[in-house]
């Protein structure tokens, strides 16, 4: 995130926020060990045979010598479809500036960016004890305007979500996508992960169904990682509150310390081993870190499907 949050949030619209994110990151890249990855943002794509004459620019041809033809709006590479995790758990913040929410609402904001600018049918579902919002995947400006509209709604409620419980079902979500959606698409999933346990199971099972109806999918764990996964709170008694349900537990994180982070690391890593063997991609995308990384674990994705 080369923009502080509070920057950011200066600026007036999600869209704006976005942009500067995504020429951040690609500045970011020309600069890195990664200077040449491919990003193509191109309004054209190479000449194919069988392409109409009439759509090929000459001016492209006069400076590189090679044959490009004009994009369209309605011309597409890919379905993509972000899957946007809104339940309470998600508007967790204790370090951070922002919440999980605000956090996960602008990684999608970026990845939709992206995708448009790369000529991707894009859609957006919501979801949190069941599918909130369902915006199929298209191509033009106009809908991404629509899907825009739709995020920023998502961080209005962010504020009074906090006094509505909304519980997770990812699972469940996730075999209704799988039926959903008819074609053969590119399936971000943006969520925290935070549901019992023994449901991570049944969550393993919905994303083998996404890869039996031939959908790639991409993970991303929204946490923040200094309190959640490292539990780096002062020596003192806290109470904690689960976000979704209510409940009240009271703690003294350290004398709970090393075991609680040997049982989330054993945990995740069957988690990881799962999603790896049926070849779904799994990333952990930290609140207090920049958009850089689950940026261009994206494009390695995209890039990977041709």
């Amino acid at each position: 995130m080369l923009l502080k949050p509070d920057i950011l949030s200066r600026l007036s619209s999600l869209e704006l926020r976005a942009k500067k994110i995504v020429e951040g990151f690609i500045s970011g890249l020309h600069k890195s060990p990664y200077h040449g990855f491919s990003v193509e943002f191109a309004e054209h794509r190479p000449y194919n045979p069988g392409d109409d004459f009439k759509h090929i620019d000459w001016k492209q041809y006069g400076k590189k010598e090679r044959f490009y033809v004009k994009q369209y709006e309605e011309e597409t590479n890919l379905r993509c479809y972000v899957l946007l995790d809104t339940s309470s758990s998600m508007l967790f913040k204790h370090f951070g500036e922002w919440t999980k929410l605000r956090y996960g609402i602008h990684y999608a904001a970026s990845l939709l960016y992206l995708m448009h600018r790369q000529r991707d049918a894009c859609g957006l579902i919501s979801f949190s004890s069941g599918i909130e919002s369902f915006i199929p995947a298209k191509g033009t400006y106009a809908h991404l305007r629509q899907i825009y509209l739709e995020l920023e709604k998502e961080l209005m409620r962010e504020n009074a979500a906090s006094h509505q419980k909304r519980t997770t079902a990812t699972a469940q979500v996730i075999h209704e996508v799988a039926e959903r959606l008819n074609h053969r698409s590119l399936v971000v999933i943006i969520t925290d992960l935070f549901e019992q346990v023994d449901k991570h199971y049944a969550l393993v099972s919905a994303l083998k169904h996404l890869r039996h109806r031939k959908h790639e999918v991409l993970l991303f764990n929204t946490l923040e990682r200094k309190s959640e996964r490292q539990l780096d709170f002062l020596d003192n008694k806290f109470v904690f509150e689960d976000m979704e349900t209510g409940a009240e537990l009271e703690v003294m994180p350290a004398q709970i310390k090393e075991d609680y982070i040997s049982k989330v690391e054993e945990h995740l890593k069957k988690f990881k081993m799962a999603c790896s063997e049926f070849e779904i991609d799994f990333e952990e995308m930290d609140t207090e870190s920049g958009f850089d990384t689950a940026l261009l674990a994206y494009l390695n994705k995209r890039r990977r499907l041709g």
